[in-house]
């Protein structure tokens, strides 16, 4: 596969990243559509490794948000700034801790939205316990799934 067609696999998966924090948006299936059609255009071991599990991670990402409570971020006072400075936080957890960062850097970043916009500890701590069980918890499980398929694609281009 060439670096144009790589690069391009790579907008896809940023995409897709990104559109996990829009609603109504196949952020997870664009993700995996881009490795799908990698491991379609460079049939190697290494690709179609990740593309099974790609699969299987998304596959348990959607049991578990499947168990977690259902989406109503909008009714939490959830915007999409809010979602910007989340993903942001939860990219760069991703980077600074190698994946598990992600986790904290996510909260980290609603924490942050939040302080801002509100000014006090508290009030921030209280809004980032509202949004992360108004389907916060949702949107976590799904982004931390598409980061590890992202960073796994990352791994076998380089590496592999």
């Amino acid at each position: 596969m060439g670096a144009w067609e790589l690069l391009l696999v790579g907008v896809v998966l940023v995409l897709g990243l990104c559109g996990v924090l829009v609603p109504g948006v196949p952020g997870s299936w664009l993700v995996w559509a881009a490795v799908l059609w990698w491991a379609l255009q460079d049939p190697q071991p290494v690709a179609w490794g990740v593309l099974v599990g790609a699969t299987g991670v998304l596959l348990l990402s959607l049991v578990v948000r499947w168990a977690l409570p259902p989406r109503r971020l909008r009714a939490s006072g959830a915007t999409p700034r809010m979602a910007v400075y989340a993903g942001a936080g939860a990219f760069l957890g991703f980077l600074l801790i190698p994946v598990v960062g992600a986790l904290p850097g996510f909260m980290a970043g609603i924490y942050l939205h939040e302080r801002l916009r509100l000014g006090r500890h508290g009030e921030a701590m209280a809004a980032l316990r509202t949004t992360m069980r108004s389907g916060g918890s949702s949107v976590l499980a799904e982004l931390f799934a598409c980061l590890l398929i992202a960073g796994a694609w990352l791994g076998a281009v380089v590496w592999g």
